[in-house]
């Protein structure tokens, strides 16, 4: 068989390509099924980026002249609660009125930011920026939540000085104001009146006679005793009247005594029950007080005093706006004989005689201790009266010879109007 030399220098046979892989082919698929992972995987580095540079990229701030790091976009109420505050100790919640309700019910803390303060309400949803310079403090106190509404405004109480009778000329009437009501505390401030109150007032004043006769009243206090029948025996072989200040408290041991001074003619008033300073007690007890007497004087004798005189005299504003209601006219004295000091009928005498003026009212006594030289001063007492011209008078008979005492006082008949109301008690 005949060889087929290759000739040197002769070029090599051109190789045919590699087929390219048709579509569809086991390697084209694959690529295809590869390329929206790639994309996925892009994306993802994006999202994965973009949350580092806005959710967990550390940034430096300072706080209190301090470096922090915290997470960028972090609210100031998320940097507050994951530093504890920075150990700033919270506000007071407060009442209307100042009282502390609550030691940590104010605000939370106090926040400069850069230089301006950031309300509380604000925190949660501003964010701390970059090399931001914050100054957190205690927290400010806060009042507590609050309300409106519209209730009675209480009137107060005017207190004329001077006079030995005193009485209600004018009662108290309430108006309307509006109050801020705390919610938690139910304290009340007032903020406006919407209709003015009317003052009680209680007039103080001297009896002045008009006319041109004479008028002076004698008045007993502490008993009844056993000296009253001696005094009453005394007026009576005189034609004399006085006005006695009975203690409650004395009506059931001399009971007859009582009804023998009012069929004579006489004034029957209270001392009050027991002979306490009134000003000491507690309402309930100063109207139990007022009350408790009357009902035994009315018991012993048959008539219901409005009249009274507290003892020692005092009877203050804060008594009138706790108890005025109980009573006509707290009567006091122009003359006082200092005859509880025992210093001589003749002395009780003279002090009586030499300070008389027409309208006066005398204080002697016909109980609470030895009252002997009250009984031998009497007899002296009217007389010397006599001579000087005076008409000796009960209290309200005196009172109703001065047109300024309105004739409910006079005649002991005083009643609260309708719509009127006691001032408030201090």
């Amino acid at each position: 068989m005949k060889q087929e030399t290759k000739r040197a220098g002769a070029p090599a046979p051109a190789q045919k390509p590699h087929p390219r892989p048709a579509a569809g082919s086991p390697s084209g698929a694959a690529s295809a099924r590869l390329a929206p992972f790639a994309v996925i995987g892009l994306a993802v580095c994006a999202v994965l980026a973009l949350c580092y540079w806005n959710f967990w990229r550390p940034v430096s701030i300072t706080v209190n002249g301090e470096g922090q790091t915290m997470l960028v976009n972090t609210s100031v109420q998320a940097l507050l609660e994951d530093r504890a505050f920075f150990d700033a100790p919270p506000g007071r919640l407060l009442s209307l009125g100042g009282a502390v309700l609550d030691e940590a019910g104010g605000e939370r803390c106090t926040v400069r930011m850069n230089g301006e303060e950031l309300a509380s309400s604000r925190f949660a949803d501003t964010k701390v920026p970059e090399g931001a310079e914050l100054e957190v403090s205690a927290g400010a106190d806060r009042t507590e939540p609050s309300f409106e509404q519209t209730v009675a405004a209480a009137p107060g109480i005017t207190m004329e000085p001077g006079g030995a009778v005193q009485f209600v000329s004018q009662w108290g009437v309430p108006g309307k104001k509006v109050v801020t009501v705390g919610e938690r505390s139910g304290e009340t401030v007032d903020k406006e009146i919407v209709q003015a109150p009317v003052d009680m007032v209680v007039s103080s004043l001297n009896v002045k006679p008009q006319g041109a006769g004479k008028y002076i009243a004698l008045t007993f206090d502490d008993g009844p005793s056993g000296y009253t029948p001696d005094i009453l025996g005394i007026l009576a072989s005189k034609g004399a009247k006085a006005t006695f200040f009975n203690l409650g408290s004395s009506e059931a041991r001399y009971a007859s005594y009582a009804k023998q001074l009012v069929d004579g003619g006489h004034e029957l008033a209270s001392h009050t029950n027991a002979h306490q300073y009134l000003p000491d007690l507690d309402a309930p007890s100063l109207r139990a007080e007022i009350t408790s007497a009357a009902d035994a004087i009315e018991s012993a004798a048959g008539v219901r005093p409005q009249m009274m005189r507290a003892p020692y005299g005092a009877f203050a504003a804060n008594d009138w706006a706790r108890a005025g209601d109980l009573i006509s006219c707290n009567v006091l004295w122009n003359i006082d004989t200092l005859d509880w000091k025992r210093p001589g009928a003749a002395a009780i005498t003279s002090m009586v005689l030499d300070n008389a003026f027409n309208g006066a009212i005398v204080l002697m006594h016909d109980g609470g201790g030895n009252r002997e030289q009250d009984v031998e001063a009497l007899p002296g007492i009217i007389d010397g009266l006599r001579g000087a011209g005076y008409e000796l008078v009960t209290v309200s008979e005196l009172m109703d010879k001065d047109d300024r005492f309105p004739d409910a006082v006079v005649e002991g008949d005083v009643a609260m109007p309708e719509g009127a109301e006691l001032p408030p008690a201090a």
